[in-house]
């Protein structure tokens, strides 16, 4: 909807908002380097929440979206988008049953790595009368969900491409678990490490006769890396879209332009600021968010309606009713505890989006 007249400072606090300016220059720079890297791009849509930001990246190039849950599928799905992969198991006969609904309008595909699984996701869609896409999800070192690499990838796969109403079209990981590694040549290391493990396993379903048509994986952390391997067809990263504290501190160099702004409720002492945003609105979880334009900043901790920000010195310029502006510490647990991402060019909010 539009918001014509309505500048950054009319909006109420706490507000989340995106500087489009900054958002359309990422999603551009993004789209450049997978072109580059000659892979496609499915980004991750589970910290960006907004299907008309989603359709910006399909217009830019991205092939569809990567979705975390059902829900977030059918609202893409609702919005137009038509290329779908949910990167998780869908377990229960709820879930089968919206899956196999949802595959009536769009090209979902959906990935697994249990038998009696595979079978029930056949049984729904025979009942639905569809034919569903199914990735086999491998774990090269993340150590969630997955079959680890082996002959069980490859029988899976047979279990799959001879299920009715199942099409059996590759594979997927997630290499997340080499963000943990500080050091970037180390990192990316044990990235090409944890793909190559994928790759092989692709490669043992082609000699045994299965067709691989996507091999999937990489995300924001590692997308400096995993696209660059020769094998891999689709990167899933989403979260450069945004980026954040957290994904600049693993080497994402996208422009932040995801905000929390606050206003200042209280200056109980002159190296304290206190703001409206607690962690209803500004989680410290997973990363500190980081204020714009104010320095010496110590330490950020919130409770349910406020934010203690406690400076390394005094600081006399920050008054009660002044509005503080802070990148968010992890877009993916700021964004759920928001209604609204309003947008804005140059000071004046253009759009008001809904958040999934």
């Amino acid at each position: 909807m539009s918001e014509a007249g309505r500048t950054k400072a009319d909006l109420d606090t706490p507000a989340l908002w995106v500087d489009l300016d900054t958002l359309d220059r990422n999603i551009a720079e993004l789209a450049r380097h997978f072109a580059a890297a000659q892979v496609q791009w499915r980004p991750h849509i589970k910290g960006v929440r907004v299907p008309a930001i989603a359709h910006k990246a399909i217009a830019a190039g991205a092939i569809g979206v990567t979705c975390a849950t059902i829900r977030e599928a059918e609202a893409m799905a609702d919005s137009g988008l038509r290329d779908i992969l949910i990167a998780n198991e869908m377990v229960g006969e709820r879930k089968l049953s919206r899956l196999a609904r949802l595959r009536s309008v769009a090209n979902v595909k959906v990935i697994a790595d249990n038998p009696d699984n595979v079978r029930a996701l056949s049984a729904a869609a025979r009942r639905q009368g569809v034919s569903i896409g199914v990735l086999i999800d491998v774990n090269t070192g993340m150590n969630r969900t997955g079959l680890p690499p082996g002959p069980a990838v490859v029988d899976l796969a047979h279990v799959i491409n001879q299920s009715e109403g199942l099409r059996f079209l590759g594979l997927m990981t997630w290499e997340g678990h080499t963000l943990v590694i500080p050091e970037p040549a180390a990192r990316a290391q044990a990235t090409r490490g944890a793909i190559e493990q994928l790759l092989a396993m692709a490669e043992d379903c082609r000699e045994a006769g299965l067709p691989v048509s996507i091999v999937s994986g990489g995300g924001s952390g590692t997308y400096k890396t995993t696209p660059f391997i020769p094998g891999m067809t689709e990167i899933q990263a989403g979260g450069a879209i945004f980026c954040d504290v957290i994904y600049q501190s693993w080497g994402v160099e996208t422009t932040p332009c995801l905000f929390v702004q606050t206003i200042v409720s209280s200056r109980p002492a002159p190296d304290r600021i206190v703001i409206d945003a607690g962690f209803k609105t500004l989680p410290v979880w997973h990363a500190q968010p980081r204020a714009v334009n104010l320095e010496t900043v110590k330490s950020h901790a919130s409770s349910a309606e406020h934010g203690v920000i406690t400076l390394e010195r005094a600081n006399e310029r920050v008054k009660v009713g002044d509005m503080l502006d802070f990148v968010v510490g992890y877009t993916d647990s700021a964004i759920i505890l928001h209604r609204k991402l309003y947008g804005i060019r140059q000071g004046l909010v253009e759009v008001e989006w809904d958040v999934l």
